[in-house]
Order: C-alpha cells, then sequence, then structure tokens
C-alpha cells in the first residue's frame, strides 16, 4: 500500500501537483485523517445503519471546516475552490456517508448562511459551526417534492408579527435528528417566494425521524420532518434569501461538491479494486495480469482522469467567479454517471467477495446510488444544460 504521502495511484496526470505547497499541506491532512481517524469505523456504523457521534469531537481540530469561508474556523483567509473540492474528494474516498454529514454541516448548511445572512447572521451561528460545537441540516426537498421543488413547494412561511409561522414537511434531510440548526425552506405565503429559515434545536412544533431501511449512506442519519406551527423569529430568517433565484445560487455551488464527491467514490473504489488485483490469484497467477480485468482497470481510470480535468477547470471557473448553473449540472450529471460506471466495474473485479462488506467495494457500490441520485438527478441537470446549449426549455 502507498503512504500517504505519497501521490495517489488514481492521479494518473498529477492533478495535485495543481495546488499550492501550503493548499497540498492540507489535503495530505485530510487524508492522514481520514485514513486514521476515521477509515477503522466505518463499516462498523455502515452495518448497523447507526451514526458514530463521536466522529464530531474527532473532526473538532482537524481543521477541515470553513475553508472556503473567510473569517471563520482555522483559516483566515478563503482557500481556492480547487482545493476545498479536493478535500471532499478525500474525504468520499474513504467514506461517503460520513462526507456527506460533513458536506450537508460545513457545505449546504454553513454556505445557506455565509451566502444568504446578514453579517450578525453569520457572526452569530458560524463561528460555533466553524468548530462543529454545533451541527447544522439544510431541509429543502419535501415527501412530494423533489426535482419540482422550485415551483411546487408545500412548505409554507406566514408572517405574524415578528416571528413566522412555519408548516409542512421535508424528507431525507440529513443530519436533522441531532442538527442544533437546520435551514429550512419555505414559501411565503404573502408573496410565493421562497424563504430560507434557521430553525433551532428544541423549537417547539419541529419534529424529526430517522429514516430507517436505508440501502445507501447508511452511517448518514436522513430525517422525515414535520413542522406543526412551529414559530421562527424574524431575527431568524436570512435575510439575503427572498426568492428561489437566490437559493439557486447557493444550490449551484453545493452541486459542483458533489460532483468533487463522485469523484473520491470513484477514486476509493478503484484503488480497492487495484489492490485486490495484484492480490488475487487465479490459474496460479495474479488476476491484474489478465488482459479483461485490465480492461476493467484502464476504463476506470478514464473515467477518473477525464472527470477530475473537469472539476479542475469548474473550480476554476469558480474562483474566477464566472461558473454558471449550467457548467456545475454538467459536471454532477457527467461525473456521477462515470463514477456508476467505476464502482460496478470495480466490484466485478471482486466477483463475489465484491458483495461483501469486509472488503469496502460493497459500500462504495451501494452509496454511489445515492449521490447519483441527489442535488438533482441526472435527468435534471442534463435540462439545465440542454436549455443553455440550445436556448429552448424542455422542462414541463
Amino acid at each position: 500500500m502507498q503512504r500517504l504521502e505519497d501521490q495517489l495511484v488514481a492521479d494518473f496526470y498529477n492533478y495535485e501537483a495543481l495546488l499550492s505547497d501550503e493548499e497540498r499541506k492540507i489535503l495530505l491532512s485530510a487524508r492522514e485523517f481520514m485514513t486514521t481517524e476515521i477509515k477503522p469505523m466505518v463499516n462498523e456504523y455502515w452495518a448497523r445503519g447507526e451514526f458514530p457521534h463521536e466522529l464530531i469531537g474527532k473532526f473538532r481540530g482537524a481543521g477541515l471546516t470553513a475553508l472556503s469561508y473567510e473569517g471563520y474556523g482555522e483559516h483566515p483567509d478563503a482557500v481556492s475552490n480547487l482545493l476545498t473540492g479536493m478535500v471532499a474528494m478525500e474525504m468520499t474516498r474513504t467514506d461517503a456517508s460520513v462526507a456527506t454529514f460533513f458536506g450537508v454541516h460545513n457545505g449546504l448548511a454553513m454556505y445557506s448562511i455565509y451566502a444568504g445572512g446578514s453579517q450578525e447572521q453569520r457572526d452569530r451561528w458560524l463561528p460555533a459551526m466553524a468548530a462543529m460545537d454545533k451541527i447544522g441540516a439544510f431541509a429543502m426537498t419535501e415527501p412530494l417534492g423533489g426535482s419540482d421543488v422550485a415551483g411546487g413547494m408545500r412548505t409554507t412561511a406566514k408572517r405574524d408579527g415578528d416571528t413566522w409561522i412555519l408548516n409542512g414537511a421535508k424528507k431525507w434531510i440529513g443530519n436533522a435528528t441531532f442538527a442544533d440548526y437546520v435551514v429550512v425552506w419555505a414559501r411565503d405565503l404573502d408573496d410565493n417566494h421562497v424563504k430560507g429559515f434557521v430553525v433551532e434545536k428544541g423549537t417547539p412544533g419541529f419534529v424529526a425521524e430517522k429514516i430507517e431501511g436505508k440501502i445507501a449512506f447508511r452511517i448518514v442519519e436522513n430525517a422525515e420532518i414535520t413542522l406543526t406551527g412551529v414559530r421562527v423569529p424574524e431575527a431568524n430568517r436570512l435575510q439575503r434569501i427572498n426568492s428561489f433565484r437566490d437559493v439557486a445560487e447557493i444550490l449551484r455551488a453545493t452541486r459542483g461538491g458533489v460532483a468533487w464527491q463522485a469523484l473520491g467514490v470513484m477514486i476509493g473504489a478503484y484503488e480497492l479494486a487495484l489492490d485486490y488485483a495484484k492480490e488475487r490469484q487465479q490459474f496460479g497467477r495474479p488476476i491484474a495480469r489478465f488482459q479483461l480485468v485490465q480492461d476493467l482497470l484502464v476504463k476506470s481510470l478514464g473515467n477518473i482522469t477525464a472527470s477530475w480535468g473537469m472539476l479542475v477547470q469548474l473550480a476554476r471557473l469558480q474562483d474566477a467567479g464566472i461558473f454558471q448553473d449550467e457548467h456545475s449540472s454538467l459536471a454532477k450529471a457527467f461525473v456521477t454517471s462515470r463514477m456508476r460506471e467505476v464502482v460496478a466495474w470495480s466490484r466485478e473485479i471482486f466477483g463475489g467477495n465484491g458483495i461483501v462488506l469486509g472488503h469496502d467495494v460493497a459500500r462504495f457500490f451501494a452509496d454511489a446510488e445515492a449521490i447519483y441520485s441527489f442535488e438533482g438527478t441526472r435527468e435534471m441537470n442534463t435540462l439545465i444544460v440542454g436549455k443553455a446549449i440550445t436556448g429552448q426549455s424542455a422542462f414541463v
């Protein structure tokens, strides 16, 4: 096995060399943290379908939270989108569930507050979240609404003096069973626009129930939320969110992060398959010497290398402030599709051992399905790109 400080075997074109020396130190610290602190525990908790609350303590002091939020966290200056993308990749390369827990907190929840909140709201909530003393969640998807949530959001908000009354339901909300702050998106009954509200733990009328029986992301505590007369002060309404167009600005950034997660899943599965092919003996020789096995490995590496290159350019567009919805949508649709191929080929190399959790690849194979589906399905992201390149909307 390679040492932590070595270049990843999947980094065939040496994309890590694009990082500065300081950025690469952060990436390597993430690699060591995930390998030594997180990897030993994931199979046990994945099998049990439970979230290991002790890992929150492990994340404290790891220096990985709020990297892209200037003025918060351990790094005073915001780092490049290339680094934050590679850190997301590195986390998912070890485990997609843990990476998603972190992404919901550090990405969806914190970025909603950072991008949509006033300076007072940022200063009120983000320091504790950056320290992981408080955990966040992001509640948008609904039991009867996923892709159509922009125009068909059923959760409502009604102004009543200095408070808002929220009613409705949300589903698939990661971290919601234990989160201290849940960013809830609701349609204002007065102007019909979507607005964001930070609902604090213990607020009456807010109930989160864990979704059981999942075959993917079994460590993540996804919840179904019911909101019954939940009163939220105006001070907890995100002051810079006035319509779904503002929400879309947040989703544009986080969708690119999901593509980086998909790359991490590809790399994790490929590395497992490559090691296994070198060790597994059949007909008196390692299966890595078989032409058909090499074909699967090379196709996997090609998918990884092409996806990584796409995401490098996406990060550059983000850093330049010129990326659009269609840029992140193409990356999400393309990279998650390639991910599905790689995890299937990697599991195939394992043969029957590929369905046993102890060999790890089964976990990557299952978790890939969740990443393929959330943050916009392949079909919806395809239509976003299709509209951009043709000028014609195919949405119905």
